[in-house]
């Protein structure tokens, strides 16, 4: 079904964190690798994920930082921002790591095919190029990485909201914006526009934000959010959106009439299995995602899929680690396989979040209320001691009782990522509360409190 020169031993759809890593180190490893992909090089983290958000965090934080500036003797006059410019300067940013990609898999020995990919049969990936051509490739194994993508709630109006992907693609912002959702990408778009001038009104279904995350730290972030000038509204949700582009009508779940300049449809994220033809390779699908074993396989031995496809932890360093295991295992003859159990994660509002391990609520359900102490420190970073002002930070351990064993480790304030991040050390190698107490502690930090907290 295809020239020679068309063979592969893997050919990889989808160009995204996991489909890359799985290639490239595929490549190192002696296979001759094709990569497919539609869009641009990078997938969802780099090119309107993780990286551009992170740098529109950046941007929105010197609201903060200006306004503080004065407490510390700094007369900075009057200032204002230009969402214009950061966000011209943010997609310049993604295309120069677009590019560095795409010369990634060039120096890899990796073929970069260019189109949407769907199966002829198991063996056989048909690639629709741009120009109404098209390619078949041969690969002794396939492996689907193909992402995911947000999610539009089925309202009236709906197609009138804008979803995360297209936050980066705005040229200016509006005065107001509405935003649905309470989770992670919600709350962070929420402070993002709040920080660059924007009146932000956020419509969550439930009654707490975050939810799958330590109820005390979605509590404490709650409570920042609120007192920077955030309008949260719980039990709450829009029904309809009319109206056009920039002057829109929201309508909402109690029958408020809400004028906006936009709606963000925050609503979750779904694998992206459209247009794959999975029935065409035998592969089965179950609850909207791809199922896979421990070695990434699916039901059809040669075919393996990898990130948000699979819909597990839908994290860039998971579906990065899940493509290396994938090409060590079948290339590299070293057989591994990804935990899945302890996975640090960040939310990047303003308070940042950041966790490792067990939540309060899980350690309870898991070990019952005698089996599990808890540890917090609660306090305003000396950061914030001169402008007095800001949200406090919050520290908290979670140890069970019988071992000492440090459960989870959790943090809302200042540089949480990062902190947390070198926290999951520790708690991968099993610490407990008492290797935490005889840690020397580095003084003055916020972080110096994970060792500090009495018994």
């Amino acid at each position: 079904m295809g020239a020679e020169s068309d063979h592969f031993d893997l050919v990889v759809i989808g160009a995204g964190s996991g489909g890359l890593a799985a290639a490239k180190r595929a490549a190192s490893h002696g296979a001759r690798v094709a990569v497919v992909e539609g869009d641009r090089v990078g997938g969802t983290c780099v090119i309107r994920g993780c990286v551009p958000k992170k740098l529109l965090v950046y941007g929105s934080a010197y609201r903060h930082l200006l306004a503080d500036a004065a407490s510390y003797g700094w007369s900075v006059g009057e200032s204002r921002c230009d969402p214009g410019r950061l966000l011209a300067a943010v997609r310049a940013e993604v295309d120069r790591l677009n590019g560095l990609h795409i010369g990634f898999l060039e120096r890899a020995g990796v073929e970069l095919v260019t189109g949407w990919g769907r199966f002829l049969d198991a063996h056989h990936v048909e690639v629709s190029r741009r120009d109404g051509s098209r390619r078949v490739l041969h690969g002794a194994r396939v492996l689907i990485a193909a992402g995911g993508r947000p999610h539009r709630p089925a309202i009236p109006g709906a197609e009138l909201g804008w979803v995360s992907d297209d936050m980066f693609l705005l040229e200016d912002l509006p005065q107001r914006v509405l935003i649905v959702g309470g989770g992670f990408i919600a709350c962070e778009f929420a402070c993002i526009l709040h920080g660059l001038g924007v009146v932000v009104d956020q419509f969550v279904r439930g009654d707490h934000l975050l939810r799958g995350f330590d109820m005390e730290l979605s509590d404490v972030v709650r409570e920042g959010m609120e007192a920077a000038g955030i309008n949260l509204h719980f039990a709450q949700t829009l029904t309809a959106i009319s109206g056009q582009p920039g002057d829109l009508i929201a309508t909402t779940s109690d029958g408020l009439q809400e004028p906006c300049g936009g709606v963000l449809l925050a609503t979750g994220r779904k694998p992206f299995l459209a247009g794959l033809e999975l029935a065409a390779a035998g592969v089965h699908i179950a609850a909207e995602r791809i199922p896979v074993d421990g070695d990434q396989r699916t039901n059809v031995p040669h075919i393996f899929a990898v990130g948000d496809i699979t819909d597990r932890i839908n994290l860039t360093p998971v579906a990065v680690d899940e493509g290396r295991a994938f090409a060590d295992s079948l290339y590299g003859g070293r057989p591994r396989q990804v935990d899945h159990d302890l996975v640090a994660s960040a939310v990047f509002s303003q308070p940042e979040l950041a966790t490792v391990g067990l939540s309060e609520e899980q350690a309870l359900a898991r070990y019952g209320p005698d089996g599990v102490r808890l540890y917090r420190a609660r306090f305003r970073s000396m950061a914030q001691a001169l402008p007095q002002s800001g949200p406090r930070c919050l520290l908290k351990l979670v140890v069970e009782v019988a071992s000492g064993r440090v459960l989870g480790c959790h943090m809302v304030g200042e540089h949480a990522a990062e902190i947390i991040q070198m926290a999951a050390i520790a708690i991968g190698m099993g610490a407990t509360k008492a290797d935490f107490d005889r840690t020397m502690a580095l003084h003055p930090t916020v972080s110096e409190e994970f060792v500090t907290m009495p018994e």
